[in-house]
Parts: C-alpha cells; structure tokens; sequence
C-alpha cells in the first residue's frame, strides 16, 4: 500500500514547473487514479544562467585551426595550431626560414628595428615528426622601445586602429599597435610554413607570392610569367618583384618617400600552381571567398582581386569566358584563365591567382592633425619605427594565408568527397611532366 506522504516528485531541469504526487490519507483500498491528487506550480523566479562571452578574432580555419597571441611590445608572440596531420617531417628550421623573409631590419626600404624572430616549436612535435597533436609556436620580442609610444597614449594616430580599439574595448595597448600591429602576423608566417610543406608534399602545390606594383610603378602584365616564375627570382632583390627593371624603380619609390618621412603602398600578387581540383565549398565557404577574407584580415590589407578582378567588368561574357580543351596529355584545361583558377567557388585544377592592394603605412613621421582621448583636437609626430612600405615583408604574409585557406579546404574536400570519388578521372590534377605521376586527391 502507497504511504500517506507525498512518494513522487517531479520538476523540469530548468526547475520552471514542479509536479507532485501523493496518497490521499486515510485510504486504504489500492492506489488508483481517483485518489491521487496532482498540483502544478509555477516558481516565481528562474535561476541565474551563465553568460558566457566568446571574443572572436583570433583563429582562422576549420579543420587546420590556427590561434595567434601576442602583442607588438609583449613578451613575445606565435600560435597554436590544432589540426595538422600526424607523421610529417618540421624543424624549427622549416619555419624559420619563412620568418626570416618576414621579420624586420632586412633593408633600408624595411623597418630599423631590429628583431631576429627566432622561433620555438613548444609542442605536437616528437623526434622530428608532427605526432597529431597541437602545435605551439614562440618567437620572444627582444627589441622594444616602449618610449617611443608615449605621445600616442594621448593623441590617436590617424588611419591607425588607436581610435576604434578604444571605441570597441575602452583600452588598447599602446606600444606598437599591441594587436593591430604587423608582428601578429608572425604566428600566421609560421603556420602558413607547415600549410606550404603540407601541400607540397600532398600535391607538389607550389605557392609564390611577389610585389607587382609600389605607388605608381606598376609591374605591366605579361612582363612575369606566372607559370614559370622561381622564387629565386622574387627574391633577388630588396622589394621581391622578379623582374629586375621594375624591381629597380619600385626601389627608388620606395627611398623617395622614406627620406621625405612619408610612406606609400602597393600591391602583392600571389600565385599557387599545381592546386588540386574540388577544393571549396558552395555558398558561403567558396574557396575565393575565403581567400579574401584570409588576405582583407592581413594588417594594411583594403582590396582583393582574384582572376581577371575589376578589370574584368568591361569585357562581354564571349571575352571573359574560359574555354574548355584537351591538351596534348590527355588534361582537360581551360585556353585562358581569367577565372584565376576558380569556378563556382571550387578550384578547376589551373593556377590560382590573386592580388592583394595595401595602403601606404599609417604611421608616419610628418606632422599630422588628431584628436587626444579626450577630444580635443591637436597636433601628432609620430616616432616608432616603421616600413615605408609594407608590401616587400607582406609577401610571405601573403603567401602563409594563401597556404593556410588551400590546405584547410584541402582537409575539408578529403573528410567529406574522399571517403567515396565519384568518378577519379575528374578528380585528377592537371599533368605538367609527363614523367609525374598524377596524384589523385
């Protein structure tokens, strides 16, 4: 026989309705339905949730993730990468060799400071070999002039990020930008370092980047084959554009200006060859959508080309088209390429190519008008050191990005499409050698 008390008691998890049941007293036959009574109630108060913020901005990637840290004037900066592949070869060497193409102090048309940018593989790595796990890099900041930042504690620097880190956050770090600056970039070098090994050893993708343009010395089309353009050549000289004549002149731009205490942009172009077909996804994750998202979050970054770009809206689509063909080695090709090497948002197997615009550096050592933290309006010389032109050291920045979006679409194509191909002859990568081997994705 039930007991007279109360033997059921029933409440939602978020504890909103409470529902009890119990043996009316005195009763003696069986329980029964007619005998229960049943209460609903409803509490006058819900409990506390947790809030929970998730401050975006500091990872790039799905499937190859990777975090930056670090501050400009900080202890020092890097990333963590989670994702990479179990079982491939990297050193300290493998990455340094991509920083030392980024860091500052290369040449007079760069950044006096002086940063060796030595970098630590503190984790993921075992006997010479990625073990699965996450991958931590650190490279320590050694040359620091905190000093030189004191004027900009008050007065905002203009075009700089000063203004709006302190409209979004209400502090910023002062010294060097703190996370706006370009040495945030070192953590996405070093990732993009493991990204072009990965790719290379995966498909043989080759990925260059070089400077086609300073100011108003243009690099003409045609005048660098991108089919055939080495990286000894790029780096050849001080501002990375492989042809040497116009190498010459972006120079003397360069010097113009940085004499006159002033600063000028330019533009990068970046190619990759031998990418595999199918990487992108429809809609939103297209692989050039992607791309200019990866090269927009780049420091000084204000436009993206991908293909034939703006220049492309005055042609008719007879013009514009990319024909198909057979090659001589059986490789189903386009005649021309202004798509850049994408269709529907997914690569067609020809060389991609990009271009990425950069704005003359912000801070610069002429007298500027501004406004101080508390609105009044006044003059600024900004000190600190600074390039001239940021487009030599961006592009390895340019080309780690470039790397960091193929390969994560490259995992992204082979968990979803490799598991079954549809049919693997058109999955096929283009044949350049006949003597190479085609490899299938």
């Amino acid at each position: 026989m039930p007991s007279s008390e109360s033997f059921v008691g029933l409440r939602r998890a978020d504890g909103v309705f409470g529902i009890g049941l119990r043996q009316v007293s005195g009763l003696t036959r069986p329980f029964s339905s007619s005998a229960a009574q049943i209460s609903f109630c409803r509490r006058s108060y819900l409990p506390p949730k947790r809030l929970e913020v998730r401050a975006g901005g500091d990872k790039f990637g799905k499937h190859f993730e990777v975090s930056t840290y670090g501050e400009s004037h900080g202890g020092g900066v890097g990333c963590v990468i989670s994702g990479c592949p179990p079982r491939i070869p990297l050193s300290e060497e493998d990455l340094q060799f991509e920083l030392d193409r980024r860091r500052p102090g290369q040449s007079r048309i760069t950044t006096p400071r002086k940063e060796t940018d030595t970098c630590r593989i503190l984790s993921g790595i075992y006997d010479g070999m990625t073990t699965g796990t996450s991958i931590c890099v650190f490279v320590p900041n050694t040359d620091q002039r905190g000093h030189d930042y004191s004027e900009m504690s008050i007065a905002y620097r203009p075009s700089h990020a000063d203004a709006t880190y302190d409209f979004k956050y209400g502090l910023r770090a002062v010294q060097g930008g703190g996370r706006s600056s370009a040495r945030e970039t070192i953590g996405r070098v070093a990732a993009g370092a493991i990204a072009k090994k990965i790719l290379k050893m995966y498909a043989g993708t080759e990925i260059l980047a070089y400077v086609s343009q300073v100011h108003k010395v243009v690099l003409p089309e045609g005048v660098v084959d991108n089919e055939t353009v080495t990286l000894d050549q790029i780096e050849s000289n001080i501002v990375r554009c492989p042809d040497q004549e116009y190498a010459q002149k972006m120079i003397e731009a360069i010097d113009d200006v940085r004499v006159k205490g002033d600063s000028v942009g330019g533009v990068v172009t970046c190619i990759a060859r031998n990418v595999p077909r199918g990487l992108g996804c429809p809609v939103f994750d297209k692989l050039e959508a992607d791309m200019a998202k990866a090269m927009l979050s780049l420091p000084a970054t204000k436009g993206f080309e991908i293909g034939s770009g703006f220049a492309g809206t005055f042609l008719t689509g007879s013009e514009h088209n990319d024909e198909f063909y057979m090659d001589e080695r059986g490789n189903m090709r386009t005649r021309t390429n202004r798509s850049g090497g994408i269709q529907g948002g997914i690569s067609n197997g020809e060389t991609i190519y990009i271009r990425v615009a950069f704005k003359p550096t912000s801070t610069i050592a002429k007298k500027q008008q501004t406004v101080t933290r508390d609105r009044h309006e006044t003059e600024l010389i900004a000190r600190g050191r600074h390039d001239p032109c940021v487009v030599p050291r961006a592009v390895p920045m340019v080309e780690a990005m470039a790397a960091l979006v193929l390969l994560d679409q490259l995992m992204a194509q082979t968990s979803q499409c490799g598991l079954f191909p549809a049919d693997a002859a058109l999955q096929q990568q283009i044949v350049q050698d006949p003597n190479r081997s085609v490899i299938t994705p």
